[in-house]
Order: C-alpha cells, then sequence, then structure tokens
C-alpha cells in the first residue's frame, strides 16, 4: 500500500496505543503462569500477535476480550510444581518480530518440547549471536543460523549464563523469562556497558508481577571485566488475575515529535510518566532540540518553540532515532545522533534508511561511522519515501510530511501495521490529510 499525505501541520490529542514491548513480557509470563490472567490491553499489532500465535503453538489459549486478552496457560502449569506440557515439535510463526524470536528461543528450549521458528523479511538475517551459542552450550540443540525455520531440540539447564552488554537486551530478557521454566538457580552475567539497559528492567518488572524477583549485583567476567549480575531464584510464576499494558511511548514518540514540529503542538494521553519504557526519554530528547515540552497527569504534551541542533545518545533508547531524527531534519544547526551502530540490524538497517528517507525528502542527513549527522532545514520540499518494510521509517516520513512544502509519498506504508495498525487513523485524527494511492 501506497499512501500520499498533504503538507500540514498536526495538533489535537491522541490516546497512547498500548505498549508493545510491555504486551510481549506479559503475555509470555501468563502463558506459564497457573489460572487465568487478563492482559488488558487496548490495541494490538502484528508483533503483538505473533507471539500470541506462539504462545497457542505451544498449548496457552488466548482469547480476545473487551479489555484485551484472557490468557488460559500451558496445560501442566500448576501453582505446586509449574511443568508445562507444551505441546512437542510446535511450528511457531514469529511473523517479523525480533522480539517474538528472541523472547521465545530461550523459553523453547526451557521447556524441551522442541520446534521450529519460521521468520519472515529480514528476520532470518537477524543476529542470534551470542545468545545462540549460549543455548547450546547449556543443552540446547539449534539448527544453522541465518535460515527459516529454525529447528530447536534438546532441553536447556538451570546455571548461569554470560553475555556481553553491548549487544541486543533481548537475549537478557529471553533468558531472564526462560529462567522460571529451569527449575534451578539461573544467572545471567552481562558485560558492561549494559545497552538498552531499560529493557531489561522492563522485563524485571513484568516477571514482579508475577511472583518472580531478579536480584542485581556488580560481578566480573572470567577475565575480570566488570559486569552485572542478575540472579533468578527457583520458582513458579504466579498470577496476579490481571495486569494492565500500559501507553507505548514508542508509538507517542511520533506524535510527540509532530507536536514538536507544530506550533499549536500535540498532546498525548495514557502514558505513564514513571514507566520503565526506555522510550520514555523522547521527552528529555525533545527538549534538547528545543520543544517546549509538557509533562502532564497521565499524558504529556510537545510544541515548536526554538528548535536547535544538539548531541543526543540513543545507546538506551534506539528505537526513538526515527522521530527524534524528523524534528532535526528541521530544527537550526546540526545534531548528531550517537551510539546507534544497532540500527543497521533492524527491520532496515535504519542508519541508512533515516538518512535516505530525509534527503528524499530535500533534507540532508548522513551516516558517519556508527553515527547519524542531519543538518536542519527551514522546512522540506516532499516526495517519494520508500519505507523499506520498517514501521518507523514509514511513520517518520509520515510526520515529516506535515512540514514539507508539496505532499509526500510513502512506498510500502502497510508496514506500520506491525507495531501500529491505527497509526494513519491517528494521524487523520489530528489532522493529516491521508490518501491511498489508487
Amino acid at each position: 500500500m501506497n499512501v500520499i499525505l498533504e503538507p500540514g501541520a498536526l495538533s489535537g490529542e491522541i490516546a497512547a496505543p498500548s505498549s508493545k514491548s510491555e504486551a510481549h513480557r506479559l503475555l509470555i509470563c501468563a502463558a506459564f503462569a497457573p489460572g487465568t490472567t487478563d492482559v488488558d490491553c487496548t490495541t494490538s499489532s502484528d508483533d503483538i500477535d505473533a507471539t500470541i500465535a506462539c504462545l497457542e503453538a505451544l498449548g496457552a489459549r488466548v482469547a480476545r476480550t473487551r479489555r484485551g486478552f484472557r490468557v488460559r496457560p500451558v496445560p501442566g502449569t500448576s501453582a505446586s510444581d509449574n511443568v508445562p506440557e507444551p505441546r512437542p515439535g510446535a511450528v511457531l510463526a514469529c511473523g517479523e518480530s525480533g522480539s517474538t524470536l528472541r523472547f521465545l528461543l530461550p523459553v523453547v528450549c526451557a521447556l524441551g518440547c522442541g520446534g521450529r521458528f519460521e521468520m519472515l523479511g529480514r528476520l532470518p538475517e537477524r543476529p542470534l549471536s551470542p545468545l545462540y551459542e549460549e543455548l547450546v552450550a547449556h543443552g540446547a540443540v539449534l539448527g544453522p543460523q541465518g535460515r527459516s525455520p529454525l529447528e530447536v531440540s534438546g532441553r536447556l539447564e538451570a546455571g548461569r549464563y554470560a553475555l556481553p552488554g553491548n549487544v541486543s537486551s533481548q537475549y537478557v530478557s529471553g533468558l531472564l523469562m526462560a529462567a522460571p521454566l529451569l527449575g534451578g538457580p539461573v544467572e545471567v552475567l552481562v558485560s558492561e556497558p549494559v545497552e538498552s539497559r531499560p529493557y531489561i528492567d522492563l522485563t524485571i518488572a513484568a516477571l514482579s508481577r508475577f511472583g518472580v524477583s531478579v536480584s542485581e549485583a556488580p560481578a566480573r567476567t572470567e577475565d575480570g571485566a566488570p559486569a552485572v549480575s542478575f540472579v533468578v531464584a527457583p520458582g513458579c510464576l504466579r498470577s496476579p488475575g490481571t495486569v494492565a499494558v500500559g501507553g507505548d511511548w514508542s508509538g507517542a514518540a511520533f506524535w510527540l515529535a509532530a507536536g514538536a514540529l507544530s506550533p499549536e503542538g500535540v498532546s498525548v494521553s495514557g502514558l505513564d510518566l514513571a514507566s520503565t519504557q526506555g522510550d520514555r526519554q523522547v521527552l528529555a530528547a525533545l527538549a534538547l532540540l528545543g520543544a517546549r515540552v509538557l509533562r502532564r497527569p497521565g499524558g504529556a504534551a510537545c510544541v515548536r518553540d526554538a528548535s536547535r541542533g544538539t548531541t543526543l545518545s540513543v545507546e538506551s533508547c534506539p528505537d526513538l532515532v526515527p522521530p527524534l531524527a524528523a524534528v532535526a531534519s528541521l530544527a537550526e544547526g546540526t545534531t548528531r545522533i550517537t551510539g546507534a551502530a544497532r540500527l543497521r540490524l533492524k527491520e532496515s538497517d535504519r542508519l541508512a534508511t533515516v538518512s535516505a528517507a530525509i534527503c528524499a525528502l530535500g533534507g540532508s542527513a548522513r551516516v558517519e561511522g556508527d553515527d547519524l549527522v542531519i543538518d536542519g532545514s527551514r522546512s522540506l520540499a516532499g516526495g517519494t519515501v520508500d519505507a523499506a518494510g520498517d514501521h518507523r521509517i514509514a511513520m517518520m516520513a509520515a510526520v515529516l510530511a506535515a512540514r514539507c512544502e508539496a505532499p509526500v509519498k510513502i512506498l510500502g506504508a502497510e508496514c506500520v501495521s506491525k507495531s501500529y495498525p491505527a497509526f494513519f487513523e491517528d494521524l487523520a485524527a489530528l489532522g493529516g490529510v491521508v490518501r491511498e494511492e489508487p
């Protein structure tokens, strides 16, 4: 699907979609906690649906309700022994969801039921090392990397797992979520620096809501380097009965960026200002770019002010790069976004595709090593942006269309369904003019 967007500032108030990051974690915990869990989640997406489909393939039952999802756990899960009896050899269709694959791969290995992970798009090419090697070293038998499907057999053992901190935090989260299924103490030793740390905190918070505590302490790797030790004591997940998924700061970041480009501003409701989601940092980043930021109970707003270029580190919040780059492209001066190496491993090479999108609309952006450098302009010309199958590139281009002199065409705009299916409907609610190309 290609869409065409007319120029014109966005304004008004919109409700944040449900957090994809929280939903993945809470649904997985619910699938292995005795009893029924109601997961309040007002919206879904392709990635959340992929995780649900995989949990159902393992034997959980997930029903859509008016408020979200009702999860009945995998058979065999009980408060006394928590020994799930998943379907052996399940086919787990991950779609293009990296979270689904990286969270559930350790879980399936811990269950010992075997299975086959099917992947679409760029997902088979996205790395699994060094998680892959750690799983094999602890009893898993895995097919070759880089192929779909990925065959899995064997069973993990409890013990110490070691990972570097400068790769995906999803590896750490997957092991932490698998730990309660291993029947013994599990330590995940993560070398410093630990990037994307807020996402690990989000996992620890989800486990805590299901009665599993994770202790943390400074440690050293075998070669003496500083590390963080996460220890999960033996114990069963326990359903709290009902859990609520918070508003998504990642999705809201695009509307807050749109507000930073608008004289009237945009307000987003349904956000927790104390959330453990790392992308809550968007407010501080937009303030550094010169936007006027308003924090309100249950939400936040941004309004255009004296925009200016700055230097931003995104080591702990890489998903914020597209909306921040959109604002930077229309700020006075130059912005340098650092700590962005892992953007090359997203749905697209996001360093390259963010730069290409800005340039396609008449702006100036370039990649220098692992940094993204953007020279701000007073306005953008408009033009055509290839979303490259990346939901965040499509959303970035849509936000930029508001400040272009001519319409913007987005090729492959349907990819927004990966995280935010109602994105263009919400854009229209804020005054955007969107039409599908005939």
